[in-house]
């Protein structure tokens, strides 16, 4: 009962958090929807013992608490997975911008050239 209580309060200042995350908009919608559709599963599995008891007999686990932390890690390892990927393709785009760039300097500063030999 008491690792109830924990989860129970726990996942109540998670979703809270995402919520004043949400407010001061500091977290953008689409993350926002993931963190908050997970904070609401964590917090209903935490108050409904008899359906985290059930998920806990179909996937195995003896202690039923212990799915709440399973649940929760999977959860993180899901979002790093969509971090890694989103920060994979922003690499290649600042790349490709910084190729760009240089080429645009190299450019600029042959007509600068261009310009000084025409005085």
């Amino acid at each position: 009962m008491r690792i109830q209580i924990i989860s129970v309060i726990g996942s109540l200042i998670f979703m809270f958090f995402i919520l004043e995350l949400i407010r001061r908009k500091k977290l953008k919608e689409a993350y926002a929807l993931i963190w908050g559709i997970m904070s609401i599963l964590f917090f209903i599995l935490a108050c409904w013992v008899q359906g985290l008891g059930f998920v806990s007999n179909l996937i195995g686990i003896e202690y039923a608490p212990a799915t709440l932390f399973l649940v929760l890690l999977i959860t993180v390892i899901l979002i790093l997975i969509q971090f890694s990927v989103l920060i994979s393709g922003q690499v290649d785009k600042i790349k490709k911008l910084s190729q760009e760039l240089a080429l645009l300097k190299e450019r600029l500063s042959k007509l600068d050239e261009n310009k000084k030999k025409d005085r």
